[in-house]
């Protein structure tokens, strides 16, 4: 069942303070219960070092990949996919910009920052 109020913010390469690979398994973890569980968000908004989980060879690529063919809208910073030189990896998703962004937060009920 899709949220459609819940939009979800993903700013880190990864869920967590601990060691890259643990914040690496737990997203893919909760990524996957998302969908398991049928508990779809609007969206997905991915900035700053997050967007190294949009691109070709990331390790949440196929969780993400799924959440978005159930109709679940990822959207990437434009601007931070540029910055690490990212943008031609991207592999998920519509690369937006930061008026993206504040439109989805702006039309959530809730926000949930990982």
């Amino acid at each position: 069942m899709h949220d459609m109020t819940t939009v979800i913010l993903i700013n880190r390469a990864g869920m967590g303070e601990t060691d890259p690979a643990l914040q690496q398994k737990l997203l893919a973890t909760y990524l996957r219960l998302l969908n398991e569980n049928n508990s779809l968000p609007a969206a997905i908004c991915v900035y700053t070092e997050g967007v190294k989980l949009v691109v070709h060879g990331s390790p949440v690529l196929a969780e993400l990949q799924a959440l978005e063919a159930r109709g679940v809208h990822v959207i990437s910073c434009l601007t931070c996919l540029d910055y690490y030189g990212l943008t031609e990896q991207l592999a998920v998703g519509v690369i937006g910009g930061m008026p993206d962004i504040i439109a989805a937060q702006w039309g959530a009920q809730k926000v949930i920052t990982l």
